[in-house]
């Protein structure tokens, strides 16, 4: 398309939607048209795609996931439809900027964090590669919630993204399903049949919307689609009656399953609004699944080979023993055979190695909750006991710790354990430790399950959406066959000891953090000091994420600089953004003192012109895609064996930042990508840390005989205007469960190695470059080809 055609097209689309010609439109009218033609652009070449995935006969995969993390769709559509170009030029000649109208986008408030931000990377994967793709999640009002920080205080806002993000929705009322709560079951045989009635219960409509998502440079594209809670009908009698109040709950009970994301669960409302969601997009999208199954093929008796579901960690869980209700309740199967279609096309990831983390839900909340759900769940269990004590005879504790129910708990993991086909992890220390420790029983139970597939990301998103500089040199050196794949970037690695190559790296880098602070200041006030490093730490707060340990280290850089004000010290930014959990208290104590240290060094002209600290409030996808070309340093630094994988340390790594961290997740994939000399490591393995736990660790003896250690806890513990951090303190003095003080002493050591290799610019740079070099093999299209090959089973639809 001309440049002059993509003008037409915009011009039309807003006299069409808005009566306003180019020049006098708002750079909102002028998003919501670019959008709605993306939009309708997409739709067509969806519609086009999956003709022909239906065609030849192709397997659909379906990705459940409780978070999609989706970030801004604008410039990224406009992208991988090959129209950023003509976009930026049309409206160029209009005389308008096309970052202004990008900014105009709200974040789909529709994740939290990686989990979410994985599944989105995965549905630009699928379309991307060709793959016959939809995710399934729910259509969050208020999404995650909006950040604020007040005092050094984290203050939840809601989140109303929908205004501005619901031009890229498409509603499809029509094809509403409903999903069934609370009531009771009655049961009775007749000749020879099990009848199955629900009595009493309270309906939801799913009300599905759906979004597009373009492949890069093809064909390809995945949908996803999002449900909505909506009350089945308005009840005009209690209306009129003048029950005003029940007429309304209702429609407020049923709707308040799509209000919020995560809802807090310290309370027992709180979690069973949790398991109804879990079940309200499970049922939703299995429905969903066996209609369009139905609609194209008229039986369920080869779905197992048109049909591959993943579990994207536990929340969607439920969409097992939910298949099971409708192949045995509504299409007549047996037990066995439905069970078999089950364990056929089920698939579940694992996202967590500590097993506290691993989803349970009372007994009696899930009976009262989904009272044909437990009745199946429970079938399941019995046999399962049946068939595990047959592989393990009398091993009773065994058995019962594999159990699908157990110490009057609903065991999520288990569950999948049991039905899936395929258990994978996400890197290749975590599909190892979860074979050793959370899954040990099932792995030795059905070995051949276990699978691993190491994470990817849509790196387009960061590297040509993000980063043109990088890619302008790129493209000079090695051409441009990276864009279409990844693994073309690893031509980089011949410039390893090109000098110019070398200082052009150097000058992008330090353009990029001119920019990135140039930005921040204009957005929040913060001021940067482009010439200073840039350490990053961007990640859910969260005490295994250890972000206390780096403000330790602060803290301690802080009191040294303070006791030598002329030291040799290569001035040092480190820029935080996280949010907490809304009933985390610890993880947001530990906000609060990062910011309250930060206000403190910012604001101690002795030495805020070496050390300063920036917390970015509301971090999120868009923001994400600033920050990372301007990196320098990448902090993965939790406790070896607690990380899954981890996506962030990819999206730093392609830009050339340097992990300085723990050999956990996929820092040990990137290390040996890159080459250990490449990255800063530090901190225990994976084992020291079980042998540690074994004889017993006590954090006091990592604290004594350590001078720094003591005085910086101590510092801490005594605070600074009024204000201590006593919380966390003693948290470390006492049982410090992610050991925190057992890496401090090693933490400081890579910390002071990184002054030193930063110090050599060339060698910095030739570290940067073999990172930027060798990231290619975390894409998102690499990880869904795995997936498709090895546990999909599903073909490539040119």
């Amino acid at each position: 398309m001309t440049t002059k055609e993509f003008s037409t097209l915009l011009q039309n689309k807003l006299t069409s939607e808005y009566g306003v010609d180019l020049s006098v439109a708002s750079n909102q009218q002028i998003y919501r048209a670019l959008a709605l033609i993306c939009r309708q652009m997409m739709s067509d070449n969806y519609k086009k795609f999956q003709s022909k995935v239906i065609g030849t006969g192709s397997k659909q995969v379906y990705y459940l996931c409780m978070e999609f993390l989706m970030g801004r769709s604008l410039k990224v559509s406009l992208m991988n439809l090959g129209l950023d170009q003509v976009c930026k030029d049309a409206l160029a000649a209009a005389d308008i900027n096309v970052d202004t109208i990008y900014e105009e986008e709200p974040d789909a408030g529709l994740g939290n964090g990686g989990l979410g931000r994985l599944a989105a990377c995965y549905l630009d994967g699928m379309a991307t590669t060709c793959i016959g793709g939809t995710g399934y999640s729910i259509l969050y009002e208020y999404g995650i919630f909006k950040q604020k920080i007040v005092d050094g205080w984290q203050q939840e806002r809601a989140d109303n993204w929908l205004p501005g993000g619901q031009v890229w929705l498409k509603s499809h009322p029509e094809q509403a399903i409903e999903v069934r709560f609370d009531g009771e079951i009655r049961e009775n045989w007749d000749h020879g049949f099990h009848y199955v009635q629900h009595l009493n219960y309270n309906s939801v409509m799913a009300v599905p919307s759906d979004m597009y998502v373009q492949g890069y440079d093809g064909a390809g594209v995945a949908k996803l689609r999002l449900w909505q809670a909506k009350a089945p009908d308005f009840d005009m009698s209690s209306f009129s009656l003048g029950n005003y109040s029940t007429a309304m709950s209702k429609s407020a009970s049923a709707e308040l399953i799509s209000k919020v994301l995560y809802p807090n669960d310290n309370h027992v409302e709180g979690k069973i609004l949790r398991l109804r969601q879990q079940y309200f997009l499970s049922a939703a999208s299995v429905g969903d699944i066996v209609q369009n199954h139905l609609s194209t093929y008229g039986t369920l008796e080869n779905l197992p080979d048109m049909v591959a579901i993943q579990l994207n960690d536990t929340h969607p869980t439920l969409a097992i023993p939910e298949m099971m209700r409708i192949l045995l309740d509504e299409c007549g199967f047996d037990w066995d055979k439905s069970f078999e279609i089950c364990q056929k096309v089920f698939s579940y990831t694992n996202h967590t190695v500590m097993a506290e983390a691993l989803e349970k839900w009372n007994v009696d909340i899930f009976k009262m909750t989904l009272p044909r759900i437990y009745q199946i769940v429970a079938e399941m269990d019995r046999r399962a006991r049946i068939q595990l004590n047959q592989a393990f005879p009398g091993d009773k504790g065994k058995i019962d710790y594999m159990a699908l129910i157990g110490d009057n708990q609903v065991r999520m993991a288990n569950i999948c354990a049991y039905t899936a086909n395929s258990i994978n992890g996400v890197s290749k220390l975590h599909s190892e430790i979860i074979k050793q420790s959370v899954f040990h029983d099932y792995y030795l139970y059905k070995p051949a399950a276990f699978k691993n597939v190491t994470n990817g990301i849509a790196y387009r998103r960061w590297l040509l959406g993000g980063n043109p500089r990088l890619c302008k040199l790129l493209d000079q050196t090695i051409g441009t066959g990276y864009k279409q794949d990844a693994a073309q970037l690893s031509k980089l690695n011949a410039y390893a000891g090109d000098k110019t190559v070398l200082n052009e790296l150097n000058k992008i880098k330090l353009e990029n953090k001119a920019e990135f602070a140039n930005y921040i200041s204009k957005t929040t006030g913060q001021l940067i000091d482009p010439d200073s490093i840039f350490d990053c730490q961007v990640k859910r707060m969260h005490e295994y994420k250890r972000q206390h340990l780096n403000a330790l280290n602060i803290a301690a850089q802080y009191l040294y600089l303070k006791a030598n004000p002329n030291a040799n010290f290569i001035p040092k930014t480190y820029i935080f953004g996280a949010k907490a959990a809304p009933g985390y208290y610890m993880a947001k104590q530990m906000i609060r003192m990062i910011c309250k240290l930060g206000d403190l060094i910012n604001n101690d002209p002795a030495v805020n012109q070496k050390l300063r600290i920036v917390y970015l409030e509301e971090y999120c996808v868009s923001l994400s895609e600033h920050l990372m070309p301007a990196s320098e340093v990448s902090e993965q630094i939790s406790l070896a064996g607690t990380e899954a994988s981890g996506t962030g340390n990819m999206k730093f790594m392609l830009n050339g930042a340097i992990t300085l961290g723990t050999l956990d997740g996929a820092n040990v994939e990137i290390a040996n990508a890159a080459g250990k000399e490449n990255e800063i490591i530090f901190g225990m393995l994976t084992q020291e840390v079980e042998n540690l736990k074994r004889v017993g660790y006590h954090p006091s003896s990592f604290i004594t005989g350590d001078d720094v250690a003591n005085e910086v806890l101590n510092f801490l513990e005594r605070g600074w205007n009024g204000e201590n951090f006593h919380e966390v303190t003693s948290n470390l003095f006492t049982s410090d469960p992610y050991m925190v003080m057992a890496d401090f002493k090693d933490y400081r050591r890579a910390q002071a190695d990184l002054q030193r290799l930063y110090a050599d610019r060339e060698g910095w740079a030739r570290m940067s470059l073999k990172n930027i070099a060798n990231s290619g093999i975390f894409s998102a299209d690499r990880a869904v080809l795995d997936y498709a090959r090895d546990i999909w089973h599903a073909p490539t639809v040119k």
